[in-house]
């Protein structure tokens, strides 16, 4: 487990999220989101961009449990340098623990939860964070959440890459499909989709045909 406190030069403040369901994009305190999708969806940027706005007011974490997040990623969705802290860790045993303490002193955290997690251990987690009222997103790098952990559960069913043809050129643009459960969305089913042009906007696009699925 390794920690890293990162400055830097002025960073923009990250640009709000726009469209009908910006609200489902938005981490609520005391709330669990929970991302879940295939690899290459592009759910560590997001799970990243859920923090931006919460690091305009205090420390956020995000809890890296693959060794893959960098500091620049972060940056680049909005996250306020000086105010954001990376934690690595991929122990199961340990991680609660770690993540337990995080939520004691922080506004919001990202965290990759290692396979072999235990149930029991998620749903404290989940009542720490109602109890210190701290915003959290929670991807499973194993077969999903318990039932009753999540408020919000936000999943990637597909994504689009523009920019390339036939393998070559520069990617510009990807559009991500997501579909949102949960109490977070009082019971129904919605779909709509993400747009994310390589900078700190990420947009809610509206009018969005949801049985058209991009290649992932």
């Amino acid at each position: 487990m390794g920690i890293e406190g990162l400055r830097s030069a002025d960073i923009a403040a990250p640009t709000p999220v726009l469209g009908e369901y910006g609200g489902l994009l938005d981490l609520r305190p005391g709330r669990v989101t929970e991302l879940t999708g295939l690899p290459g969806s592009g759910l560590t940027r997001l799970g990243l961009r859920l923090l931006a706005a919460h690091s305009r007011q205090a420390p956020v974490v995000a809890l890296d449990s693959r060794g893959w997040i960098s500091p620049e990623a972060a940056w680049e969705t909005g996250v306020i340098a000086e105010r954001l802290v990376i934690v690595r860790c991929d122990d199961p045993v340990l991680w609660p623990r770690v993540a337990a303490a995080l939520l004691e002193g922080v506004r919001a955290v990202y965290a990759e939860v290692p396979e072999r997690v235990r149930d029991v251990d998620l749903r404290r987690l989940a009542a720490l964070a109602r109890a210190r009222r701290v915003a959290v997103a929670l991807r499973s790098m194993g077969d999903g959440l318990p039932t009753g952990v999540a408020f919000l559960r936000l999943r990637a069913l597909g994504v689009t890459w523009e920019g390339a043809d036939g393998g070559h050129g520069r990617l510009t643009r990807r559009r991500i499909l997501i579909e949102a459960t949960g109490k977070g969305t009082a019971g129904t089913r919605k779909r709509f989709e993400v747009e994310d042009e390589g900078t700190d906007v990420v947009r809610v696009v509206s009018d969005v045909v949801a049985d058209q699925v991009g290649h992932t």
